[in-house]
Formats: C-alpha cells, structure tokens, sequence
C-alpha cells in the first residue's frame, strides 16, 4: 500500500466565483467524498487551507530563521486543501482523485509519498 497525497489546486478568482447558494451542495458532496474514503478503508488524513495570503515561509538554514510572509511560489494557483489516502496503486489513486475532483468542483494532483527507506538491521 501506497500513500498518496491528493492535492486541490486553484486560484483566488476561481473560488470567489463559485456562487455562495452553491457552497453547501459542494462541501456536502466533499463531506460525503470523505466518508467514502473512510468506508473505504483508504482515508489517512484531509483537510482544508486558509488562504494563500496567510502563509509564511520559513529559512531556516543560515545562522537565524529568515521569516517571508507569503507563499513559497509567487504564482497565482495555490494548493487550496488535500487528501492523504493509502491504496494499493496509481490507478486506485486516480480514481479516488477523479471522484476528490468532482466533489469539491477543482483540479486535483496526485502524487506518491516517498517509501520509507529500510531500517538498519
């Protein structure tokens, strides 16, 4: 089993032109999105972002921490919220991303997590 990081990508002109009367349909269908994953059995963790305007990046590799607000990228698309699954393979992962996808009305990435390296003996 593989986990897989599903991420929600967007821009901050996209959700503010998603009508406010269709709000509680789309996190109804992200809510029952969620409780498939958990019946499932593949669910691991999942959660949404505040906006990209609240985030600070961190340097820590000089003598002091260097504090920037803002995100890392300057760009206009954001990761908006995730999903961690674990499932068996890439296409079980696709799956769940294309249903992620429909449910919260955004474009959705997968990617694997690295696997652990093995422990020394």
């Amino acid at each position: 089993m593989t986990q897989y990081l599903l991420s929600v990508h967007g821009n901050e002109e996209e959700y503010a032109a998603v009508p406010e009367d269709q709000l509680p349909e789309m996190f109804a269908a992200v809510e029952r999105f969620n409780e498939q994953l958990r019946t499932d059995g593949v669910w691991v963790f999942a959660g949404g972002l505040e906006g990209a305007e609240t985030a600070t990046v961190v340097d820590a590799q000089g003598d002091a921490p260097v504090f920037t607000d803002g995100p890392y990228l300057e760009t206009k698309e954001h990761v908006g919220g995730f999903w961690i699954i674990e499932v068996p393979d890439l296409d079980a992962a696709l799956k769940y991303a294309a249903a992620g996808s429909r449910a919260c009305q955004g474009k959705v990435e997968v990617r694997p997590f690295q696997a652990e390296p093995p422990a020394e003996a």
